[in-house]
Parts: structure tokens; sequence; C-alpha cells
């Protein structure tokens, strides 16, 4: 067992907090505290529930159909649930398929756990779009977890609902846990998916208050499944890491999905207008080619074969000469022909994002 540090959390480090204009980020613009309306004047700073608190699991739980606020947990991030749900469910030896790419903490994890970790892979060539028959492929004897994201970063790739319950009945019939990220889940542009765990006891759902809520620094995430078996593990796990949330988050959790509509109402009709701005701009670009995103707030263009001779240098001079972020598809263990591309922060911030990135790429070709 070894953790590694990610490359694309090192690239964060390196530079986010030295850059104007963000548009690598995978999430709605963050809020300040003035815009949430929230009274924390009378709130005991203590320890919490193990199970995050109460209420807080009932307004979660009550998102998903047949589920109580005990089939709930809340975590510290939409990481804690991956990391304790994946703790759970494998041990070393074990075989793990990941769709790919992917945020790399959800293979990283079960590699760290000395797992076998075999890629179900999106590739641009088929517009990223899932191959259930290669899924089945990837099965062996020693296969005890698949992982998905949908809507999914870094591509914006999308599955039907068709398509969920084909993969979920997929699962079931080889007795095999299905881990669901649907963080990005209310971003989507049509009907969203179905809450995966509601589907089956073989699936658990991990969602969080950073992607679409704009809430990443409360860092409140959670885990919902029907398999008693699962909660109780990964509340055993967690225990030994963060033991509880903290009662400002949760606070601050409860208050916004207890008005989550006017919150997402308001990220959706943004984040479908700089969409717009995105994707006409791709049309103009002669260096750059793309899948359109489906769903979310991110998309995986990538430089045309040719174009630029140094695509490292591209993303390094956007963000030390211009200010300007994007991530280099080797942070998630891409090509770095192509980056992730953000489009959830402000309007002003994307249109000179785009305009710096269209510089560098001139200047470079």
């Amino acid at each position: 067992m070894w953790f590694k540090r990610m490359p694309l959390e090192d690239w964060f480090d390196t530079y986010q907090y030295e850059i104007a204009y963000d548009v690598g980020e995978s999430a709605v613009k963050f809020h300040t505290f003035d815009e949430l309306n929230i009274d924390l004047g009378r709130l005991p700073i203590r320890y919490g529930y193990h199970r995050g608190r109460p209420d807080l699991r009932e307004v979660i739980a009550h998102q998903y159909e047949g589920l109580t606020a005990d089939d709930v947990i809340v975590t510290t991030g939409a990481s804690e649930a991956n990391f304790a749900a994946v703790s759970a469910l494998v041990k070393p030896g074990d075989h793990v398929i990941i769709l790919h790419p992917n945020y790399p903490s959800l293979y990283e994890v079960p590699r760290s756990l000395g797992c076998d970790v075999s890629f179900l892979s999106l590739r641009h060539e088929d517009n990223f779009a899932l191959n259930l028959d290669e899924l089945k492929r990837l099965i062996t004897v020693k296969t005890k977890l698949i992982s998905l994201t949908y809507p999914n970063n870094p591509t914006g790739a999308m599955i039907s609902e068709a398509f969920l319950h084909e993969v979920v009945a997929f699962a079931e019939s080889q007795n095999i846990f299905l881990l669901f990220d649907e963080t990005y889940r209310e971003l989507a542009y049509d009907k969203p998916l179905p809450w995966a765990a509601s589907l089956s006891q073989k699936v658990i759902s991990i969602s969080s208050m950073s992607k679409s809520y704009g809430l990443p620094g409360i860092r409140i995430g959670w885990l919902a499944a029907r398999a008693k078996v699962i909660t109780d593990a990964v509340l055993a796990i967690r225990e030994q890491v963060t033991i509880t949330n903290g009662a400002i988050s949760e606070e601050i959790a409860l208050s916004v999905l207890q008005r989550k509509e006017d919150f997402l109402g308001k990220a959706r009709a943004h984040v479908k207008h700089n969409f717009q701005i995105v994707n006409r701009w791709m049309e103009d670009q002669e260096a750059l080619e793309w899948i359109p995103p489906r769903a979310g707030v991110v998309a995986l263009p990538r430089i045309v074969d040719d174009a630029v001779a140094d695509r490292e240098a591209v993303y390094r001079t956007l963000a030390e000469k211009h200010k300007t972020f994007v991530i280099p598809g080797r942070c998630f263990e891409l090509d770095n022909h192509c980056f992730r591309l953000g489009y959830g922060g402000s309007t002003d911030e994307l249109e000179v994002g785009l305009k710096n990135i269209q510089k560098v790429l001139n200047d470079s070709t």
C-alpha cells in the first residue's frame, strides 16, 4: 500500500492561487458567505453525529426514492465518500474497473490499496460513448467493483437513463457493486438521471455540495446506499479518519439543500449561458477540436495533431504569463493533446480566459 500525490492536485497547488482567469475548474463559481443568508449565531460548535446530522441526512435521503436517512452518511467531501466506500469494498488483489478519464482519486485509491485497476475508456474517436460490451470484456472472477461518473468529469459525457438501467442490471447479474459518482447530476442539460442508489442494493451513490452548488470550501459530500453492510463499513472507516463533519459546514449544507432549487436554478442558467459562449468560441478555433459536452461544467478539447509542438509549454505559459488556468491532459493520465476546460466561473473570467487560450495557441503554431 502506497499513496502518492495526484498530478492534478499538484498542478492546482502550483498555479490555482497565482492566476486571475480560472477556466479549468470543474464547478460552478464558489459562493461567498454573505450570499448564503445564514445565521450561525446560536449554532453549537460541538462534535457532530458520526453519520452526519439527522436533519441533513433526511433532506439528502428525500432525493432518493426508497431510501431513508439511515441509508445516508454525510462525509467530508465526495473524496472521503469515495475513499471510505472503496476501502470498505475491496482488498489487495481484487480487480476494479474505473471509467476513464475521471477524477484521479477514483482510480488512485484502489491502486494504493493494492487492487488491480482496469480502465473503461471514453475515447474521443467514439464521441466519449460508454461501451457496455467493453465493460463486459473487462470483468474477471476477481472483479469486485465498477466505478462510473456521470455526468463525466472531465469530458462532459453523459449516458441515457435506459443505459444506466442496463449497467445496473449487469452489475447485479455479476454480483458486483457499482460505485456511481453523480456529483454533477444536477447540472444535466436535459432530464437528469435517476439517483443511482435508488435503483439497486448493489449501487452506491456519491455526491457533494462542491460542484453544482458552488460550495467546495465547506467540504460536505455524502454516500447513499440501500445495503446496510456498506454504510456500516463506511462508518467504521471514517471513524478512523474524520470521525464527524464540521458543525458550520453541515449547517450551511442543510440551509442550502432546503433551498436547493433557488441555487440550482441560477447555476443551471449560468452554466447554459457560459456553455453557449464556449460553443461559439470553439467554432472559430482551427487548432482545437472537441466533443461538445452534454452535461456538467467541463469539456475536454484537444489540440489538433502537429498544431503545437510543446503542449506542456502552452499550459504553463497560460498560467505563468497570462494568469489563465486550464488542466493538462497528463493530470488525468491522458495525452497532453487534450486539456480540461471549465466554464462554471464568471462570464467575464471565461471570456478573457478563452481569448488568452487563443492567443497562446496562435503564438505557438
